[in-house]
Parts: C-alpha cells; sequence; structure tokens
C-alpha cells in the first residue's frame, strides 16, 4: 500500500502512487461534502427544517469535518464564528472545532515531547496533564508545572505524519483552483495564489519556533495595552514540534453565560478585541490571522488574552493608511477617490482605468448609505465591495482577505451577545483619533477632506470626531491640534488657508454677535427698547434664521473647546507649542488675515445697524 512518507521521491512508482492517492483523497471530499449537500437540499425541499433536523443535520457536518482533517476543520472553525452564515444549530455543533477534535494517543505526544526537547519528561515537569486539555487542528495541548520553578505552563505538541495530510489537501485544493481561475469567469482573484499564501501560513504553524517568535514579537507590540494578555514563552522547553508557554485562565468568547458569571461582557471584550485588532491591521501592521473563540480568552481580571500565534500577518505601510482613506471617502461619498484607493492598496495595476468603477461604487453605496454609516454591518460592505470587484479585474492581496477574516471573526463573535452589534460603529473612537492626530500626510488630506467638503467647514463632523476620538485611550487633545496646524501653515496650505479665514470670520462674528445677543436678553425689560431705539425685533438688524445659525455656530465652537478641555490629560500649556507655530511668518500672515476679514465684517455689520430705517412713530 503506498504511503504519504513517499511523496517526493521521483520514481515512476511513487509518482503513481501520489496520483492514486490524490484521486482517492478527491473521490474522499466530493464523496462526503457532495452527500452531505445534497441532504441539506432535500431537507429544503422537502420542508423538513426544523431544529432538530438542522442539530442532526450539523452534528453530521462537524463529524464530517473532523474525519476530512486539518484542513477541512479550519474551514469549519471559520464559519462556527459566523451567525449570520448557520443557523444556531452549526454554530454550536461547529464551534466544537475550535478545541474539542480528536485526540492522538498520550504515548505518542509523551514520547514528541522527550525526543523533542531531549529529557526524560520527569525530568522537565513535576507534573503532567495525563491527557490532554484541549486538542486543536495541527496539536493537543497538555497542562504541566515545570520541575525547575514550578511554573504551570501549557505544552503543545504537534499530531504526528500532520505535514503529509495537509500536504495532500493543499495538493487537491489547489488544483480546484487551478479550474477556478481556468474556467470561473466572475472570479477574477488569483486563487492559486491565494491559496499558495494560506498553505504557507499553514506550514508557519506547523513550526512552533516560528510560533513563539510570533508570539513575542505581538507581546512586544501590544502587551503593553492594560487590557491585551500575551503569554510568555519558556523557550528551554520549545522546539519545532513541542511549544511551551505560560498558563492564562480564562474563558472562551463564546461562551456567554460563563463571562458573565465573572461579572464581564462580552461586549465589553469584544470591543477591546476590535481595538486591538484595529491597532494590529492599522498602525503596527502586524495581526493575529486566525482569532477564533478558541485562541481568545477572557481573563478573570477583565483582560483579553490572546494565544495561538501560528497563523499571522503583515498589512503593507501604504495600505494602513489608504485604508484609513477609503473609510472617509466612503462617508464623504466621494466614489472617484474610494476607486483611486485601490491603487494604494494594490487591488488594481497603475495602468487600469478605475473611471468605469466609480458607477458601480455609486450604486451600491448611495443605497447602503441611506442608514449611517455607523449602523452598516461589516458583512454588508465586505458582500457589497466584493460585488464590485468581481465585475471589474481586481487582485484582492492575501493580506487584505486575511484582515476580512480577522473582522469578521470578531464581528461574528459580537453577534452572539448583540444581534444588532456593528463593527464601523465600535471602530469609530480609533478611527477619529487617527484622523485627528495621526501626522502622515495622506490622513491629514483625509481629514481636510472630510472637514471640509464642498467649500464648506463640516463644524458638526470635527464634533463628531472629538467625541468619538475621546472614546479612545490614547486620545490626547494636543496631538489632534499640532498635526492640523503644520497643515494649515506648510507650503502647499494656501487653498486651505483661504477656507479657514473664511471660517475664523464667520466664527468670530458668531461668538461676538451671540454675546450681544445674549447680553440684549438678559438686559431688563425697561431697558431693551432704550437698547433697540424702540425697535421690537432688537437692536440687530438680522434676520431670525442668521440669528438661529450664529448662535448654533457659536454653541458648536465652545462645545468642541470644551471637548478639548475635557480630554484625558488637558494641561494648558499643551497650547504652547502652538503659540510657537503662530510666531512663524505664515501664522503672523494668517493672522493678520483673519483679523482683517474680522474687521471688514464687523464694520459691516456695524454700518447695517447705522443705516437701518427707523421704525416710523407708533409703528408696532
Amino acid at each position: 500500500m503506498c504511503s504519504t512518507t513517499v511523496w517526493h521521491s521521483n520514481s515512476d512508482n511513487s509518482g503513481c502512487c501520489l496520483l492514486h492517492q490524490v484521486a482517492l483523497r478527491a473521490a474522499e471530499v466530493v464523496s462526503k461534502i457532495g452527500a452531505f449537500g445534497l441532504k441539506v437540499f432535500l431537507d429544503e425541499q422537502r420542508g423538513q427544517s426544523s431544529s432538530a433536523v438542522r442539530r442532526a443535520r450539523a452534528v453530521e457536518l462537524r463529524t464530517i469535518l473532523t474525519r476530512l482533517g486539518p484542513t477541512f476543520v479550519k474551514i469549519g472553525q471559520g464559519l462556527s464564528t459566523r451567525p449570520d452564515l448557520c443557523p444556531p444549530e452549526y454554530l454550536e455543533e461547529l464551534s466544537e472545532l475550535q478545541d474539542s477534535l480528536p485526540t492522538f494517543p498520550d504515548e505518542e505526544a509523551f514520547a514528541c515531547i522527550e525526543r523533542e526537547l531531549g529529557f526524560p519528561l520527569d525530568s522537565i515537569y513535576s507534573t503532567i496533564s495525563p491527557s490532554p486539555i484541549a486538542a486543536a487542528s495541527l496539536g493537543q495541548v497538555y497542562k504541566a508545572r515545570l520541575k525547575y520553578s514550578g511554573q504551570l505552563v501549557a505544552v503543545k505538541v504537534q499530531r504526528p505524519g500532520i505535514e503529509d495530510i495537509i500536504g495532500l489537501d493543499f495538493y487537491l485544493l489547489r488544483g480546484l483552483g487551478y479550474l477556478i481561475n481556468k474556467y470561473v469567469d466572475f472570479i477574477s482573484s488569483d486563487v492559486v495564489a491565494l491559496m499558495d499564501e494560506f498553505a504557507r501560513r499553514v506550514y508557519q504553524e506547523l513550526n512552533y519556533v516560528q510560533e513563539g517568535q510570533n508570539a513575542r514579537r505581538f507581546k512586544k507590540l501590544y502587551a503593553d495595552k492594560q487590557d491585551v494578555l500575551v503569554p510568555d514563552i519558556f523557550w528551554d522547553y520549545t522546539s519545532a514540534k513541542v511549544l511551551t508557554m505560560e498558563w492564562i485562565e480564562g474563558v472562551k468568547l463564546n461562551q456567554q453565560a460563563a463571562i458573565e458569571k465573572q461579572g464581564l461582557k462580552v461586549l465589553d471584550l469584544v470591543n477591546i478585541g476590535i481595538q486591538c485588532s484595529l491597532r494590529q491591521l492599522l498602525e503596527y501592521g502586524y495581526f493575529h490571522a486566525d482569532p477564533h473563540p478558541g485562541n481568545i480568552l477572557a481573563t478573570p481580571e477583565g483582560k483579553l488574552a490572546f494565544l495561538d500565534f501560528g497563523m499571522m500577518s503583515e498589512t503593507p505601510e501604504d495600505a494602513r493608511v489608504a485604508i484609513i482613506g477609503h473609510v472617509v471617502h466612503m462617508v464623504n461619498r466621494d466614489y472617484e477617490a474610494m476607486a483611486r484607493d485601490y491603487y494604494a492598496l494594490d487591488f488594481l495595476e497603475p495602468d487600469v482605468d478605475v473611471s468605469p468603477i466609480v458607477p458601480a461604487l455609486k450604486s451600491f453605496f448611495d443605497d447602503a448609505l441611506n442608514s449611517t454609516v455607523s449602523e452598516l454591518n461589516f458583512k454588508t460592505i465586505v458582500d457589497g465591495l466584493g460585488a464590485v470587484l468581481y465585475q471589474y479585474p481586481f487582485n484582492v492581496p492575501a493580506y487584505y482577505a486575511l484582515i476580512l477574516r480577522s473582522l469578521t471573526v470578531l464581528e461574528g463573535l459580537a453577534l452572539y451577545a448583540d444581534p444588532n452589534f456593528k463593527v464601523l460603529a465600535a471602530s469609530y473612537p480609533y478611527f477619529a483619533k487617527r484622523l485627528l492626530t495621526d501626522p502622515n500626510p495622506y490622513l491629514r488630506d483625509a481629514l481636510i477632506e472630510l472637514l471640509f467638503k464642498d467649500g464648506k467647514f463640516r463644524w458638526n463632523r470635527l464634533e463628531n470626531l472629538l467625541v468619538q476620538g475621546s472614546q479612545d485611550r490614547e486620545f490626547a487633545a494636543k496631538d489632534a491640534l499640532q498635526p492640523v496646524l503644520k497643515l494649515l501653515l506648510g507650503p502647499d496650505g494656501e487653498e486651505l488657508r483661504v477656507l479657514v479665514v473664511k471660517e475664523a470670520v464667520r466664527v468670530t462674528e458668531a461668538i461676538t454677535f451671540g454675546t450681544l445677543i445674549d447680553s440684549y436678553n438678559a438686559a431688563p425689560e425697561f431697558l431693551k427698547p432704550l437698547i433697540s431705539s424702540g425697535n421690537p425685533a432688537g437692536p440687530f438688524k438680522i434676520s431670525d434664521t442668521e440669528r438661529e445659525q450664529m448662535i448654533e455656530l457659536r454653541d458648536r465652537v465652545f462645545r468642541i473647546w470644551g471637548l478639548l478641555r475635557s480630554s484625558d490629560g488637558f494641561d494648558p500649556t499643551i497650547l504652547q507649542p502652538i503659540v510657537q507655530v503662530l510666531q512663524e511668518p505664515e501664522a503672523r500672515v494668517l493672522g493678520s488675515r483673519v483679523a482683517g476679514g474680522v474687521t471688514q465684517r464687523l464694520a459691516a455689520r456695524l454700518l447695517q445697524q447705522l443705516l437701518r430705517t427707523p421704525p416710523a412713530p407708533g409703528s408696532p
């Protein structure tokens, strides 16, 4: 009988053996998945869709995926976090694939530990669990206590022969990808490249030394966050097939009852995960690409503990800021800019004309954005963009597919606790903080596009950004002020300066007249006729609409100042760098232009008041 250990032999016999194994494996996969799909189809046709029937089918699917091996287990793990794709019965059953998989013999695991570490088991651990406390797709985990220090540790041991099993599956999947690339026109992405990238990452997971290095890098980047916990790696007890890390007590995020029993809230923990993931994806560019419930625990202290660092990925720097800019362009409904973003995201070659893509974006988002952006479900956007991507020559990079997977998994976890949860709404504080504080030129331009839409300053958007940004723990008012000033006073800021001068004049006028109007309203009734020269409308010749607009603008500006003052760590001395900037020649010129505009505006108002027709005697 052929053995998978001779795959790489160049003999004719090994070639026949490989073809035989591929044929058998393909037949196994197609027959089992096909038979299951047919049963589900017949259930629907017969109207047999009760919860009991779905439960039975879910158990059957979990069994099939488990028997098909680790590659298909990983597919099931992804589905287990998507309540918008699978009925509850399937979610519950597929969640068993996270860490309740079949185990391999303990004798083989202990022999692997001794072989890899080079010492007898009783000389390494004072105690070790006689059976695994969890079994994952690539290995199983034991709880042990190190003999030399008494430290509790988790010991992960790789499944025997796993490389050969996965290799055969990826051989088949790559062949399927080739057929899709050749014959399926509506999928424009290079499926073979995506399969190759996925295979590369899975094979990286098989190297536990690499996983330990991933964990060390992840801890260095994110463990300073007070709500995030990353276990330590014990390098003296780690090899390519054995990984020893700090033991973490915690509850899986999809175990809502157990979490609430500890006095914690699932949504609070998911929000921590989203904020951490956004920093991973868009700030540092190094992210955990497999955040399923078995890999993220809620600790009794309310921290989020990340485990299993086998599958990691990186976001290119240009793509990080382009994604944030893409959100701004979506809010502004600037579909031409959205289309151009795909160059920076590496979705399109530079020579591809994006003009035909604009109508497709407009058609989808004009309908989707009838609600506010924060009310959009992340999957809605992914599906809508996907429909656009399929129509045009897009090539979705592998890192982007992993980003989508990471965020959809987190959204899926949140939907367990709240079916109305929206990832975009939870992401707003981070996006607002980045837009207000990041000096990156691309993001500064995006901020200007957001605030100065159609040549008008959107004070409501600035207020909303500050409200949202202040919810981010790393937000600081001083960081929000200086990048904007530098852009304003830069050599290329003349167009912006014109808009700022115009808006500064409006604000000064609103504050001045608003204060005068308040003073008039607060005056004793017997003085008002004297102040207004008998005019019952008051002393100022402005319409009710104009008066309301001035009061609204003044009050909004005061609220914005209040938001800045109430931000964590606010100190009046933060204005000192701004004062230094304002001493530069460009700032003095800008100040003179504002003062001149204010003077002209107030003089015109005064002249308007003096030349107004006095009320006729006896007139009302």
